[in-house]
């Protein structure tokens, strides 16, 4: 592997510990928008079991090899968050296809696999704005004989729908739990005040009620201790 001028020589090891790192300590709090990239195949929300991993890996490059598969099953074995994406299926070799991959018999994950056809550099170099890429893209897996049949289940458009219905699952899930600690938190910080007394009032009213409210408490205190 060819490095840059001026960089280390574990920069990828380097990377894949930082993302993994991250990946492990990442709350729920960053759920909707904490996406990293390993390798630049590799984007990740979501650790703990809030967290949703974009396991991207390009069509023609050998599923079993993948860092991105790789590095999600380390962090996620049983699947349960990891979403499989394939990535340049327009520029296999004649003759081949990834159906194997996105029916989920090669590699199986929980989640369906999801293919997708990015502008290539011709479009990004001739401005083809992302709308008429989202309608290409569209038109790709229509009429393609390998990949018609699982055309509705194809594309960025699916993706980001299949993503968003996951995150809205995920939220609702979590929701009494986040009540739950809201509401101990609270507990705990109003126990906390009563420990350490209430703030003075500052108009006079008040002043007078809370020396008040102390002198009753006294007095209480007194008559207990008297009595024994």
């Amino acid at each position: 592997m060819a490095f840059a001028e001026g960089q280390s020589d574990s920069i990828v090891e380097d990377i894949e510990n930082m993302v993994r790192s991250y990946v492990e300590k990442v709350s729920f709090l960053t759920l909707a928008s904490c996406y990293m990239t390993f390798d630049a195949k590799m984007y990740m929300t979501q650790s703990k079991p809030n967290c949703i991993i974009l396991a991207i890996t390009p069509a023609n490059q050998d599923i079993a090899t993948s860092d991105a598969i790789k590095l999600a099953r380390e962090v996620d074995p049983s699947g349960e968050r990891t979403f499989g994406v394939l990535t340049k299926l327009d520029l296999m070799d004649k003759g081949t296809n990834a159906t194997e991959v996105l029916e989920g018999r090669a590699y199986r994950l929980q989640h369906p696999w999801v293919g997708i056809v990015n502008r290539s550099q011709a479009d990004i170099n001739k401005n083809v704005d992302m709308i008429v890429a989202r309608r290409k893209e569209r038109e790709y897996f229509e009429t393609s004989p390998d990949y018609g049949h699982l055309a509705s289940k194809m594309g960025s458009e699916y993706l980001a729908k299949l993503l968003s219905q996951h995150l809205e699952l995920v939220i609702r899930q979590r929701i009494p739990s986040i009540i739950s600690m809201i509401n101990k938190t609270i507990d705990e910080l109003n126990a906390e005040l009563d420990r350490i007394g209430r703030p003075v009032a500052a108009d006079g009213g008040a002043q007078l009620y809370m020396i008040l409210e102390l002198c009753r408490a006294f007095d209480r205190v007194f008559k207990e201790h008297l009595d024994g």
